[in-house]
């Protein structure tokens, strides 16, 4: 099975320039690609009779080498398949707006696209000449740029995503991996999400969230409100939206770290998994809910759990969440129609 590998790169400066020349050329590509397709369409609206071919990914980067490159000559020192990655990414975005598919990111609320904004969801993809060391990885244009931590061996990744979180680099690619079917201790467990507390199993056992954004919004709170006065764009407001900016990556660690000690706990000691479908989008709509909801992490849970049970040899069931499980008597099977909020806690 594929599996994502991701790790962060340790570059230098001239690499870091590179790579922040990469990510920019990649916006401008998207950017442009966003505006000129959203014109061919208010056209077509606006003039049914002479409709014009609304372009593919490969017809984008065509008009891209033709009218755009020649004016920006900062094109050609950056590797081509950064600007193609971008419109391939723009030409799906819009396949799944209009097949009314939802989609995380680039898209605003109405299912199009969006303008990419520079700081925000920075990241580039290349191809081509790709060879991958001890503990460093060569790309296009770039060179050997050193990582952290040992990178897989025998691995010849076709494509390798580039991606900035604050002042932080990282790197993914895909890896091929051998599912490791590990020894069960228990046959069968039920999980229950919940705000409280992150999961309580049908064992007994019960796992706190982490809440990072709970613990960490006063400190947020402070950075945010000392920035609210300093000029846009200058150098005390920069450093200041990267304290930010590391504050929410911290945040978002904390709560992966969880999710991620919690999902292999199941995955590898228990043969079948029980969760139950939840509405996440549904809570999210709840204001009272919302943020409570957000820090715990129900859908990376899910997301998390159906993997990693595919790589240890378990099984995920899911259960609609219309089934009453709250109404259910776990003794004697009985269904009750009304149930009062003060009888789902056991009374000993």
């Amino acid at each position: 099975m594929l599996l994502g590998f991701k790790t962060e790169l340790h570059p230098n400066n001239r690499q870091k320039t590179l790579l922040a020349k990469h990510v920019g050329v990649a916006r401008h590509a998207y950017n442009w690609g966003l505006w000129l397709t959203r014109n061919i369409l208010n056209h077509n609206f606006n003039n049914p009779d002479s409709k014009l071919k609304f372009p593919t990914a490969i017809d984008l980067h065509k008009l891209l080498v033709a009218m755009v490159k020649p004016k920006n000559c900062w094109y050609y020192e950056v590797s081509k398949t950064a600007p193609q990655y971008a419109l391939r990414y723009l030409s799906e975005a819009w396949k799944r707006c209009f097949n009314k598919v939802a989609s995380k990111g680039g898209a605003s609320l109405s299912g199009q696209p969006k303008f990419k904004k520079k700081g925000r969801d920075d990241s580039f993809t290349l191809d081509g000449s790709i060879t991958v060391g001890f503990n460093r990885i060569k790309l296009p244009r770039i060179g050997w740029v050193k990582t952290f931590e040992i990178l897989p061996d025998n691995v010849t990744p076709k494509s390798v995503t580039i991606s900035r979180k604050a002042d932080r680099w990282f790197i993914s690619f895909k890896v091929e991996t051998i599912p490791q079917i590990t020894e069960k201790s228990v046959d069968v467990v039920g999980v229950d999400l919940g705000v409280k507390t992150l999961a309580t199993l049908s064992t007994g056992e019960v796992f706190d969230g982490a809440k990072p954004k709970k613990k960490l919004e006063a400190k947020l709170s402070r950075l945010q409100y000392l920035n609210r006065h300093k000029t846009k764009f200058s150098n005390n407001w920069k450093k200041a939206q990267l304290k930010i900016a590391k504050l929410h990556s911290k945040i978002a660690n904390i709560r992966k770290d969880t999710l991620h000690k919690l999902t292999t706990y199941l995955a590898k000691n228990h043969s079948q998994i029980v969760i139950e479908d939840l509405n996440v989008s549904g809570m999210m709509a709840n204001h009272k809910l919302a943020a409570a909801v957000a820090d715990m992490g129900f859908y990376e849970f899910r997301r998390q759990l159906k993997y990693k049970c595919e790589l240890y040899g378990s099984e995920l069931i899911i259960i609609d969440r219309w089934f009453p499980s709250s109404k259910t008597c776990s003794r004697c099977g009985a269904v009750k129609e009304s149930l009062l909020l003060s009888e789902r806690a056991i009374k000993l």
